[in-house]
């Protein structure tokens, strides 16, 4: 298999993740400076409970701006900071626009009930009833407390990913619904044409980008390669590869590393989309996931027949060599986890050691390979076998199979627990955190 290596990225002074997070956060400040103008401009009501509740309305919609931004899938974006962590920063951006706009509806409910002999939940009825747009704003509230409800943890945790993915897709009627309230019943958004001009572009900014990053791109992506299945090959009883191939895959823009959302389109499967990683670096020619079958969903690919068509939304993620900052290299595997791993060992230039951590010796998805591409670039592997307990990447262990550990950029990929107890090990060897690089690949954060 010839391999399209990506040629090594030149040191910068700048990380390419520092930029995306400055960038971000200057745009974030600069409308959080527009909206406080406009603001302004509009003029203050005599009641401060409704000053208050207006300003907090604004900045809730200026979060379900950058909300849609975070979710948008945009790929400059998506390689620098990573699809896991704006999913993370989605979900706790999401529980600022709740308390942000629950704010907004007690003050304004409060502010006019101050101002009148109605209680609240009477002035709450009336403003409901009397005021153009309030009842599509409670709606998308009612709506918004119900999304925040089944994200948190303790329900998240029960909840089918599918199940909860399609409860989320009701933030998007939400968005509509505070839009139209906004145009409706704020004073701040028709105070002026400049700042009428302002919110019609930050929305339609937002919502632009979501069509662009999740309906353009990923349909134009598939259109131009028709994707299929071109092979399975069983790894072993429980891991099975598949690849994929396609027209013109020399321009697709992936690396090794990342990872597809995969869609394969027969008539138990087509509605389901799995994030699996790239098993194999890119050759231009062909895809290759590798898969653990460990449930009905991802146990059904054994059977997939070549020429299946499929659907990919990718590639996504930051974990890719594009972070480097040192010319060597440790790449530590969990179980299935070394699937990454093993694409970007191919990527990689500079010495590299490979740690790859299982139960048993059969655990070690694609060991002959690895240990083939290992010798072929003049790295080291090193097959971590045994229980959990004790800790056989404890820092005392992995200092003695890495003593250059703190002088090397870590990639990580694994279970949840065993990445934990890396981390830890990590830090306690002093690694800087800017050399530690791994993904947990969790959509719902």
């Amino acid at each position: 298999m010839t391999t399209v290596h990506a040629p090594p990225a030149p040191p910068t002074a700048i990380r390419p993740r520092v930029v995306a997070r400055t960038a971000l956060c200057a745009l974030l400040a600069a409308n959080a400076a527009a909206v406080a103008y406009f603001f302004a401009q509009a003029g203050f009501a005599s009641n401060t409970l409704i000053v208050l509740g207006r300003l907090a309305g604004l900045y809730g919609a200026l979060l379900m701006a950058l909300q849609l931004l975070l979710v948008a899938r945009l790929p400059w974006l998506d390689r620098r900071i990573g699809m896991d962590r704006l999913t993370s920063w989605h979900r706790w951006t999401g529980f600022g626009i709740l308390w942000t706009l629950l704010t907004h509806a007690v003050l304004i409910t409060f502010g006019y009930a101050e101002s009148s002999t109605l209680d609240p939940v009477n002035q709450l009825v009336d403003l409901a009833e009397t005021t153009e747009g309030v009842l599509r704003a409670i709606t998308a509230l009612a709506i918004l407390v119900t999304v925040g409800a089944v994200s948190a943890r303790y329900a998240r945790r029960r909840l089918s990913y599918e199940t909860w993915h399609f409860v989320h897709l009701y933030t998007y009627v939400a968005v509509v619904l505070a839009f139209t309230h906004q145009v409706a019943a704020g004073t701040t958004f028709t105070s002026s044409p400049a700042a009428t001009a302002y919110w019609y572009t930050l929305w339609g900014a937002s919502l632009g980008s979501v069509a662009l990053g999740r309906v353009v791109l990923p349909v134009r992506r598939n259109l131009r390669h028709r994707l299929r299945v071109s092979a399975v090959v069983p790894e072993s009883d429980h891991v099975v590869s598949v690849y994929v191939t396609g027209r013109h895959l020399d321009r697709l823009p992936a690396r090794a590393g990342q990872f597809f959302l995969w869609r394969f389109l027969t008539r138990d499967r087509w509605w389901q989309a799995n994030p699996f990683s790239l098993s194999a670096a890119p050759d231009g020619r062909t895809l290759r996931l590798t898969v653990k079958t460990a449930g009905e969903g991802t146990a059904a690919l054994r059977h997939l027949k070549p020429g299946t068509r499929v659907f990919a939304e990718g590639p996504y993620g930051a974990f890719t060599a594009l972070h480097r900052t040192r010319p060597d290299a440790l790449l530590i595997a969990g179980g299935v986890g070394v699937t990454p791993i093993r694409a970007l060992l191919e990527e990689l230039h500079g010495h590299a050691v490979v740690v790859h951590r299982v139960a048993t010796d059969r655990d070690a998805v694609l060991y002959d390979e690895l240990r083939e591409l290992a010798r072929a670039k003049g790295a080291e592997l090193h097959l971590v076998t045994g229980p959990a307990a004790p800790d056989r990447l404890a820092p005392d262990e992995l200092a003695r199979l890495v003593p250059d550990v703190r002088d090397r950029d870590v990639f990580l990929c694994g279970p949840p627990p065993m990445m934990n107890a890396v981390l830890g090990s990590l830090r306690e060897l002093g690694v800087p955190k800017p050399q530690i690089h791994f993904e947990r690949f969790s959509l719902a954060g």
